[in-house]
């Protein structure tokens, strides 16, 4: 039920039987009215009678219209703590209105708007699971002259996990923020700033989340850390590379230890994430479990996207997506390069390359692209791979199709897929002597680090400060002289 009734609903039906009444009522009192004037005016002071009753009559009706307007006036006022919203909210300016001084909307009145710098902040605390408790956070922020533009609860054993997404003044610190919530009753508060993606509300960034894995599977671990936050992933396979097994197998229901969750992995191993900073509530633990068997029921699967580019000398070359199908193909172009090659790749001994690939090419640990000729012979790949919390390149090229610019194409394709991934930085580990893959990531044009130990080179691109390159026509000259096939 509304506080608020139209004036419609408020009328009272109307009757014939008061106006008839009130008819008679009118009639009665001119009767009255003439047989009293007559009787005055007879009189020997009769005039100066009805003049003195005419000024009496009039006073009378202004005082009782100035004691009407001022009863209605008082009996309509807000009670102490109403702003017109939620009963249990209460506004700064409600207050003030409320210990009877003016209201601030009518001092400003005609005064410019003067516009306050604000910030967004992600904030969670846990309060008691009691009536009023939420209410008394609300009023708290409200003082602080706090937005709350999204909320969402966890609901716990011993309480309830309220997780806010605050428009606040500019110059209110984390720290009193967090010193407030406590005194309000909340604990464990845990505060940091926001941006605009997080403006999106709950439902939709999940769905979208659930899209995206169902169009392409190594988009699971990527959706994982969307969803839950800074968080380290980790895919540990059931068994090494070596052939022994992990010992790590979680049930099918998962398991939630805090800060720590393992799901089972449909690809055969576990999934553990991690987050250090702030436990896992049952509700986070419900949803990745949803997103990790949902990709368990979809099965192998990735964008059918291929991309034909003409190399200098007029060949043409297939761009495309790879995934564990491709092993077969792989292995036959790991039978096709030189020892050098291999070892430049994989930093070992070059038996063991062969090992690497089935982890390579699985959507868990990454998304990896193939190059393949007009015949459909593979004859290089480059992986994007998800290491915890950074993000690796990695280059593999035939040595007949070497120094043709298919290392620099891929380069650059897996730099805008960790851009588009949200990723701050990539690296490549190389060895100090290969100097095509230093000239690859030096055609990037991005900031670059370079760290050398033991011969080993490790060079991290920032992505964060660059901005992402615009789309390039058909026909440019490509890094290497790849040239985009008209298709």
């Amino acid at each position: 039920m509304t506080d608020v009734t139209s004036s419609k609903s408020a009328r009272r039906p109307h009757h014939w039987r008061r106006d008839l009444i009130e008819l008679a009522a009118l009639f009665t009192a001119v009767v009255v009215a003439d047989t009293i004037a007559k009787t005055i005016a007879k009189g020997p002071d009769g005039p100066y009678l009805l003049v003195f009753s005419a000024i009496a009559l009039v006073a009378t009706a202004a005082f009782h219209t100035w004691w009407a307007r001022r009863h209605s006036h008082a009996s309509h006022a807000p009670p102490a703590g109403h702003t017109g919203g939620h009963p249990d909210v209460t506004s700064p300016s409600g207050a003030a209105s409320a210990s009877g001084a003016p209201d601030a909307a009518a001092q400003d009145e005609g005064k410019p708007e003067v516009p306050v710098e604000t910030a967004l902040w992600r904030m969670r605390t846990t309060v008691a699971d009691t009536p009023g408790s939420l209410a008394a956070l609300c009023t708290v922020l409200a003082r602080l002259g706090v937005d709350i533009l999204t909320l969402q609860t966890h609901p716990l054993a011993d309480g309830t996990v309220d997780e806010f997404l605050l428009r606040a003044p500019a110059d209110l610190s984390a720290q009193a923020l967090a010193r407030e919530t406590a005194a309000a009753g909340g604990r464990d508060t845990w505060t940091e700033r926001a941006d605009a993606h997080d403006l999106v509300d709950t439902p939709t960034r999940v769905l979208g989340l659930a899209t995206r894995t169902a169009l392409d599977a190594a988009e699971l671990p990527l959706a994982l850390r969307q969803l839950l936050g800074r968080c380290t992933l980790h895919s540990v396979p059931a068994v090494s590379l070596t052939g022994r097994p992990t010992g790590e197998h979680a049930p099918v229901e998962g398991v939630l230890e805090e800060t720590v969750m393992r799901l089972r992995d449909p690809h055969g191993g576990t999934l553990v994430v991690e987050r250090p900073y702030l436990p896992f509530t049952p509700t986070e633990f419900a949803r990745a479990r949803a997103l990790v068997e949902l990709d368990a029921r979809l099965g192998p699967r990735v964008p059918r996207s291929r991309d034909v580019l003409t190399l200098p000398e007029g060949n043409e070359i297939t761009v495309r997506r790879a995934d564990q199908r491709d092993l077969a193909a792989a292995r036959a172009m790991h039978d096709r390069c030189s020892a050098r090659t291999l070892s430049l790749r994989y930093h070992g001994p070059v038996g063991d390359a062969d090992r690497y690939l089935d982890h390579l090419l699985s959507p868990r640990f990454g998304r990896t692209l193939a190059v393949q000729t007009a015949s459909g012979r593979l004859v290089a790949l480059g992986h994007l791979l998800w290491d915890g919390d950074e993000t690796e390149v990695a280059l593999l090229v035939e040595d007949d199709w070497q120094r043709r610019g298919i290392g620099s194409e891929l380069l650059g394709r897996l730099v805008a897929m960790a851009e588009e991934a949200g990723c701050a930085s990539v690296y490549a580990v190389t060895q100090s002597s290969n100097t095509g893959m230093v000239a690859a990531m030096r055609a990037l044009q991005l900031p670059l680090d370079y760290q050398i130990e033991e011969g080993t080179l490790v060079i991290t691109a920032r992505l964060a400060s660059a901005p992402r390159p615009a789309a390039r026509p058909q026909q440019e000259q490509r890094p290497g002289g790849v040239r985009r096939a008209e298709r």
